[in-house]
């Protein structure tokens, strides 16, 4: 309930008044049965553009740490997501990871929309990032096609580390759906998920127009703020 009263009511008709989604591509989303929507991810917006230009929900998966924060604006960013049914995940892999993959799985076979970022975190400096195969795990074992999503200049409106988004024309670019039931039977080949993962990556590498690099965002982050060693 809380979902559709952000969308409709308190929340959804500002953002588009004010940010005025400028969507190609709209018509690639089915508009009944089980949905991946896959996106390059720039912002923290882009969890709330996302879902702003459809008509049918969508559920993302987002860090735990933003299940958790302390203080007055960690309540209400939990608040925010729990009441967004959004599922939090993790990073830190292993069985973790599983369950959120695992919930998402459910959403499918529930018939609806799941949304995630193959990346796995956002962009450090708007280059498209190589993604985790758990986007693969989840066509495969659910059947859903995948419909790549490219948002274009979220990183633009609200770059990381800015509270107060720019108010400025947000534009996104959904591509044809991609169809991986020649693989259905090879859930679980760490061959196979990495090639339909790359597939992903190369559809929102072309949607995108952003530089694609072949290592994993997260251990950029990882490595760009670990201590100098000593001497």
């Amino acid at each position: 309930m809380f979902y559709w009263l952000l969308k409709y009511v308190l929340l959804g008709p500002v953002l588009k008044v004010v940010f005025r989604p400028d969507v190609r591509g709209l018509e690639h989303v089915p508009q009944t049965g089980p949905v991946i929507l896959a996106c390059n991810h720039l912002s923290f917006s882009d969890s709330i553009f996302t879902p702003l230009v459809l008509g049918r929900r969508v559920t993302f998966v987002a860090k735990a740490e933003y299940f958790t924060g302390k203080g007055i604006k960690g309540r209400l960013m939990r608040q925010f997501f729990v009441g967004t049914g959004t599922i939090p995940v993790d990073r830190s892999g292993g069985k973790a990871a599983r369950a959120a993959l695992d919930t998402q799985l459910r959403v499918l076979r529930s018939g609806n929309i799941a949304g995630i970022y193959p990346e796995g975190t956002r962009s450090p400096d708007g280059r498209l990032y190589r993604g985790k195969t758990g986007v693969a795990r989840l066509a495969l074992e659910s059947g859903a096609p995948v419909v790549p999503v490219a948002l274009l200049n979220t990183d633009e409106i609200q770059p990381t580390g800015r509270l107060i988004p720019a108010v400025k024309r947000v534009r996104m670019h959904f591509g044809k759906p991609l169809d991986f039931s020649r693989f259905a039977d090879r859930a679980g080949d760490r061959f196979v998920e990495r090639a339909v993962t790359d597939e992903i990556m190369y559809e929102l590498m072309t949607l995108t127009g952003r530089e694609y690099v072949d290592v994993y965002a997260a251990g950029l982050k990882t490595a760009a703020v670990a201590p100098a060693p000593a001497g």
